[in-house]
């Protein structure tokens, strides 16, 4: 995993490093240098201009101007506060203007390549005017095609305008103690080393789910749900959709149940499953709340509660809370924005990895925060951000298949957070290797042995 640092954490570590400051400049000067010579090509007649603040970031940009210049780079170092409107020709742009402490608006100045071409630009630590708690920024800020950040990943390169002006992403390692960071970027092998293999003597009800979605005119949300736990590992899947008839459906078992009052019937034979997932599409009818908040009470396994569950778990003047708290056992709530609003009483604040935590507090359980990029809180305040999917998930269904994941995954005996971080990152993978256009939820379903697969 790759640590995740706030702008205020990141200047506690610098303040504690035994090092010199001269020095850290030194390095993340060279750190600097050899992602601008990466991106040129060579040193060879090539001009850079680094546009350098007062502060540190500044001090970045001019001593990767020197390493530049020791290898034959033509550079002019333009003063952040002082300079031109339009830049003169050449074939990068450093910036070093602002860093991660910047507040404001900052307008970059045009800038022109050689023969009217847009030269590349390279950012350090951060765009210049991103704000790097929020990816919040203004209009003015020079969109880079790399960024080379140091030690740890800044929230703003990866939430809001920030990923989209970030470019490229490196981290550079200028040797700072970045072990306190609380919150990490989730990759490709944490989800291999999390992953729970069988065993050689398992059978389908050691991994078997519930799924308890879908009503009339809503069985999409179910079925998409149940076969997205069943492709993501359950031995064995279960839907209910409360008074719609049962039909076999391949893999997946049916099982009807009333159209009101239908949690005694999904408790008697609950103890038979690992993990149980309510809410997809299941409507906002007085009876079918009443069924939903009886089964979060009392469910004995592993739970996810998505969707209209959600809904059902607030609806109560003491708000989600008490009831979501009094859980015992392992449960996860998977709110959107709109959702968060109706668990918390008020939309996420832009900062979404403190949104997270506070709802993770308020429910004592794990919050899988969906929106471009996911992020998942434990109990204890460990964050984990996934940022592997694109806008393709934006479609209608797939909180559906993700829902139905967690909990495939919650019944391997994964821990709450990581199962849901596994989940939301192969979630994205699987959207990654869909179409370009026209991905439909269904699509991820049958990506995911794909994305399964790859795990290394």
């Amino acid at each position: 995993m790759i640590p995740i640092v706030t702008p205020e954490e990141m200047a506690a570590i610098d303040a504690a490093a035994p090092e010199p400051v001269e020095e850290l400049i030194d390095r993340a000067g060279r750190a600097t240098a050899r992602a601008a010579l990466e991106m040129l090509g060579g040193a060879y007649g090539r001009a850079v201009t680094v546009i350098a603040g007062k502060g540190n970031n500044g001090a970045d940009g001019r001593s990767a101007a020197g390493y530049l210049r020791q290898r034959g780079v033509h550079v002019r170092v333009v003063d952040a506060a002082m300079r031109p409107p339009v830049l003169p020709a050449g074939d990068l742009i450093i910036d070093a203007a602002f860093g991660t402490g910047f507040r404001g608006d900052w307008v970059a100045p045009d800038i022109t390549g050689r023969d009217g071409n847009r030269p590349l630009v390279l950012a350090v630590d951060i765009p210049s005017g991103v704000d790097a708690l929020t990816g919040a920024a203004g209009r003015g800020v020079l969109r880079a095609d790399r960024t080379v950040t140091f030690q740890a990943l800044k929230p703003g390169l990866v939430f809001g305008d920030g990923r989209r002006l970030s470019g490229e992403v490196t981290v550079a390692d200028i040797g700072l103690d970045v072990g306190s960071a609380t919150c990490h970027l989730v990759e490709r092998g944490d989800v291999a080393a999390w992953w729970e293999p069988r065993a050689a003597d398992a059978h389908k009800w050691q991994r078997a789910v519930r799924v308890v979605a879908g009503s009339a005119g809503m069985l999409g949300a179910g079925r998409l749900c149940a076969a997205a736990a069943a492709r993501t590992g359950a031995g064995l899947v279960a839907l209910s959709s409360p008074g719609v008839d049962a039909h076999a459906r391949d893999e997946i078992v049916e099982r009807a149940i009333p159209g009101a009052d239908f949690a005694g019937d999904v408790l008697d034979d609950l103890h038979r499953f690992a993990a149980l997932v309510v809410g997809p599409g299941l409507g906002r009818q007085e009876d079918t709340i009443a069924s939903v908040r009886e089964l979060i009470a009392e469910a004995i396994v592993p739970m996810v509660i998505d969707g209209d569950g959600l809904f059902a778990a607030a609806w109560s003047a003491d708000g989600a809370g008490p009831l979501v708290g009094s859980r015992e056992l392992a449960t996860v709530v998977t709110p959107h924005d709109g959702e968060y609003a109706v668990l918390h009483g008020t939309a996420p604040a832009d900062d979404r990895i403190a949104a997270a935590r506070s709802l993770a507090a308020e429910l004592d359980c794990a919050v899988l925060l969906k929106g471009p990029a996911t992020v998942v809180v434990g109990p204890d305040g460990a964050a984990y951000v996934i940022a592997s999917g694109d806008e393709r998930l934006a479609t209608a269904g797939s909180g559906d298949v993700l829902a139905g994941m967690v909990a495939a995954l919650l019944a391997t005996g994964m821990a709450p957070e990581r199962a849901a971080a596994s989940a939301a990152w192969l979630h994205g993978d699987a959207a990654l290797r869909g179409p370009s256009r026209g991905l439909l939820a269904g699509d991820l379903v049958d990506l995911l042995p794909v994305s399964l697969g790859a795990l290394t």
